[in-house]
């Protein structure tokens, strides 16, 4: 009786093709299941992981869609479990913290786009309204950044008097107001004019310059300098 070899699995060899791929042409030679799929193979050991990457896309629709998912809903899928979450959250905050490194070692007025983008993609899809402070030195350049207020749906309660302590306690040069709106509408409401007058006034007396206020949603931002606002 001959010995038969085993038939090997139709998609074997197919995880070490598409990472090389990758290496050698980088994410945009990968369609975007490929680039979930590849992501997977780091999580889910031998096993066709192409339907479930395409499942995965069609459902949420796009990649950021998946890496934004809470755990409750990732793991509704099949063979999606805590490493896989852990991974994808893990990505979503390197690159955050890349993209915010990238940003900050820069002057805000050289980069000031990629600061905006920053905060859009930190920020401006969630669903409360949050309210962020960057306090910076004389060179425009980040000292700190301060999650100020973490609001319900549609407001965030703002304290002016801390926004000015933790500038003097930082020594800051300057500062920078940014905060999201969850309805996507980025027009600044009354309350949100008032309260950036107000600390303009504010600053202005403690020597410090309030160098914008910027509101984001998932699509765009709206700049009261720009606007001439402040």
């Amino acid at each position: 009786m001959h010995n038969r070899r085993k038939e090997l699995p139709h998609y074997y060899g197919h995880r070490h093709r598409l990472r090389e791929r990758f290496l050698k042409q980088n994410m945009e030679v990968l369609a975007p299941y490929e680039v979930i799929e590849l992501l997977l193979t780091f999580t889910v050991p031998q096993r066709d992981i192409k339907p479930l990457a395409k499942k995965l896309l069609k459902h949420f629709g796009s990649i950021s869609a998946i890496l934004d998912a809470s755990p409750e809903e990732l793991s509704s899928f099949p063979y999606i479990k805590e490493k896989s979450i852990a991974l994808f959250k893990f990505i979503k905050q390197l690159a955050l913290l890349y993209y915010k490194e990238k940003t900050t070692n820069i002057p805000l007025s050289l980069n000031f786009h990629q600061w905006v983008n920053y905060c859009i993609e930190k920020f401006g899809m969630d669903k409360e309204e949050n309210f962020y402070v960057y306090y910076l030195d004389s060179k425009f350049s980040l000292i700190k950044e301060v999650l100020l207020t973490k609001g319900i749906i549609d407001r965030a309660v703002v304290y002016p008097r801390q926004i000015m302590e933790l500038a003097l306690k930082y020594k800051s040069y300057s500062i920078l107001l940014a905060h999201n709106h969850p309805n996507g509408n980025t027009s600044p409401s009354e309350d949100d004019i008032t309260l950036t007058k107000a600390l303009r006034f504010t600053a202005d007396i403690l020597g410090i310059i309030l160098y914008d206020h910027i509101i984001v949603s998932e699509k765009g931002y709206f700049s009261f300098r720009k606007e001439g606002i402040i």
